[in-house]
């Protein structure tokens, strides 16, 4: 189905065409003045000047064409040269019902030449839990990918991890010193090394800052980690064993971690995948002139003449023949095009970080790691900050593990569910909680746009008042709760179908649903999920609008307590749809 808004705009060029006039004037546009019209149409203020007529004389002449076309309730011209369009109610419920008829995608096309993207998000580093720094990217880069794959489009969501460098040296160091027994330590044992781990998440989790904060100290314990760093990338079988054991303690932790969060990566790639493709990396960036020494390390001049601050060098070796995040970073591009051929690439990463990926892209199309066509997106957020401003913290200071936030706010739902008596059963309201307090973590982060900054406020993103993830799962479950009612009436809506609104609220309800595939068209081009919390904002508001002004199931013709209920289901519908792609879902009951 095509967008309703270029169904209105098409009426609008053959009505500027009729008159004698450029159909590049004919562009309509939701109203900014809904209390005056629905949609509103500029261009005659434009055309003047080409025309050399009155604006508002323009207008007239395209308002007359339009006001007896069907499509229309009423087209007006409004000096100084407006137009402004109300649609038709029979006409917006045809749209709607042909919208019902597509359970799946509701009208909304999908991508004509589907694109294959690969999202680069999540980035946690092995043996360490995750904290509240991994929030947005594991929200807004699932999210992302949830959107695309709605939109037709081909999503690979990959975790890139951390589990490579001085941080593994470190941990087999440290294991060394506690458990010098290991056979893993031992040079010259060839045989085959346990299947088990020699350690728990736990012991893990502690092992890591116990090493981190003595290699600080002791200088001798640091060239130790050092050597054992070496030793690793230059394949010692005992160090390789427990680097797979690292991996797979510490990966089943994150999985489960991220499962709270519902959200999942489609690879479990790290930095050291990416360790193979160095070599000749490098040494096709040498032979063909792009790398060269600086300062001892080898680098690639990136700057551009359009610049309009320095952009330093981008390094791929230091001084002493080491690769750094550069050279890891561009070494997974080789493999990402070498395996999957993406047409583009988006990277969720902090705001902060966008200089030193303008280095690695301008780096990649330089050397011709990707081609001319293969786009690299580089998708900036902001700090989640508490309320005073400052990033999140715990109340004593420190960074918060994401599993305790998690927990934090389950347990508020769960108290606000209990204080509602809403729910009697306890178990039920432990699950209710964790659903809908999902829904406060993402729409609270999501809401915002992505490269903003913003105030991580548990008491107003627990709420189920405003623009909330609670507020819209309500919204849901009040649908819901109408529609088991009507059901328990013995009423069915097989013949049924959506009817002219009766109302100003009936056909503000029917006029949101019907920018559902423009919402998430939007969300999709701009990367943008918070255009998909707008829209179910609006809608939201506008169904509850609705039902405060309508007694739905004391409606006493039945054809029209019918029409109310298709219009309730397909709401409902949508609003589900739409929550999904954001990562989230609603209980049936609150």
């Amino acid at each position: 189905m095509e967008k309703i808004l270029d169904l209105i705009t098409r009426e609008a060029e053959k009505a500027f065409a009729e008159c004698g006039y450029d159909e590049k004037y004919a562009k309509v546009t939701l109203s900014n003045r809904p209390d005056l019209c629905e949609y509103q149409c500029n261009g005659a203020l434009s055309a003047a000047k080409e025309y050399k007529k009155a604006p508002f004389l323009i207008a007239d002449e395209v308002a007359e064409i339009l006001s007896k076309n069907e499509m229309f309730a009423s087209a007006e011209s409004v000096k100084p040269g407006f137009l402004n369009l109300r649609l038709d109610t029979g006409y917006l419920a045809g749209y709607l019902r042909e919208m019902q008829k597509d359970k799946e995608r509701f009208g909304c096309e999908a991508a004509k030449t589907p694109k294959r993207i690969m999202l680069d998000y999540g980035g946690p580093n092995v043996a360490k839990p995750l904290h509240i720094g991994h929030l947005r990217s594991a929200i807004i880069g699932e999210s992302i990918k949830r959107i695309g794959r709605f939109m037709g489009h081909e999503m690979i969501g990959d975790v890139h991890l951390g589990d490579w460098g001085l941080q593994m040296g470190l941990i087999i160091t440290e294991l060394a010193q506690r458990k010098p027994e290991l056979v893993y330590f031992n040079p010259d044992y060839t045989g085959e090394y346990p299947k088990e781990a020699p350690f728990t998440i736990s012991e893990l989790e502690d092992i890591y800052p116990a090493a981190s904060a003595k290699s600080k100290e002791d200088e001798a314990y640091k060239e130790a980690a050092m050597q054992a760093t070496y030793e690793l990338q230059q394949g010692r079988r005992g160090y390789q064993a427990l680097l797979s054991h690292i991996l797979n303690v510490s990966v089943t932790d994150l999985k489960r971690n991220y499962e709270n969060l519902n959200v999942s990566f489609d690879l479990w790639k790290g930095e050291s995948d990416a360790q193979p493709y160095i070599p000749d990396m490098v040494q096709k960036m040498k032979e063909e002139g792009y790398a060269y020494i600086s300062e001892g390390a080898l680098v690639v001049d990136v700057k551009e003449e359009s610049d309009t601050k320095e952009v330093p060098p981008c390094m791929i070796l230091k001084s002493d023949g080491a690769s750094l995040y550069n050279t890891t970073d561009l070494a997974t591009i080789v493999w990402r095009m070498k395996d999957y051929h993406p047409d583009e690439i988006i990277y969720v990463v902090d705001k902060r970080q966008e200089l030193y990926f303008t280095q690695v892209f301008r780096c990649a199309k330089k050397t011709h790691l990707v081609g001319e066509d293969t786009k690299l997106t580089f998708q900036g957020f902001g700090t989640m900050n508490g309320k005073d401003g400052k990033p999140f913290k715990t109340r004593d200071g420190g960074v918060m593990r994401l599993e305790h936030l998690v927990s934090e706010i389950n347990e508020e739902m769960y108290k606000k569910i209990m204080e509602n008596k809403s729910l009697a059963d306890e178990e039920e309201a432990r699950k209710t909680a964790k659903i809908v307090a999902l829904s406060a973590i993402k729409y609270g982060d999501l809401s915002n746009q992505a490269s903003k900054d913003y105030i991580f406020d548990i008491e107003r993103f627990t709420s189920f008042e405003g623009n909330t993830g609670p507020y819209i799962l309500y919204t849901i479950v009040r649908i819901k709760s109408i529609l088991a009612k009507y059901n328990e009436l013995g009423q069915k809506v097989e013949d049924a179908k959506i009817l002219p609104a009766k109302s100003e609220s009936e056909k503000a309800l029917m006029l949101e649903i019907s920018h559902f595939s423009a919402a998430m068209d939007s969300a999709f081009t701009e990367t943008a999920p918070h255009k998909v919390c707008a829209y179910i904002y609006g809608l939201a508001n506008a169904l509850n609008h609705f039902y405060h002004e309508t007694k739905i199931l004391a409606e006493e013709d039945k054809e029209v307590q019918a029409g109310y209920i298709c219009l309730l289901e397909l709401t409902k519908d949508i609003l589900e749809k739409c929550i999904d792609v954001l990562g989230f879902s609603a209980p049936e009951r609150m």
